[in-house]
């Protein structure tokens, strides 16, 4: 299980094959990460349990196509 502590803003999101999908704008609680407003001025959220690994990006285990159907544009409801 990563910890959401060591998840920093402005810290580069990548999907499973190493391409950038967006950048960390905060992580909100302690599962929920929301990315800085993509071109469309839509911030996007992702669950820290996508979360592989963190060293100096935050890379998912899951490829672009599968994040972009899945990430939401409000934090999960508890």
């Amino acid at each position: 299980m990563i910890d959401a502590e060591g998840i920093m803003p402005n810290t580069p999101v990548m999907d499973s094959s190493n391409s950038q999908l967006g950048v960390v704008d905060r992580v909100e609680g302690t599962d929920s990460i929301k990315l800085n407003k993509d071109a469309t001025g839509v911030h996007h959220f992702i669950p820290v349990s996508w979360v592989r690994s963190v060293d100096f990006k935050v890379r998912l285990d899951r490829p672009r196509a599968q994040v972009m159907r899945e990430w939401t544009t409000a934090p999960e409801a508890k």
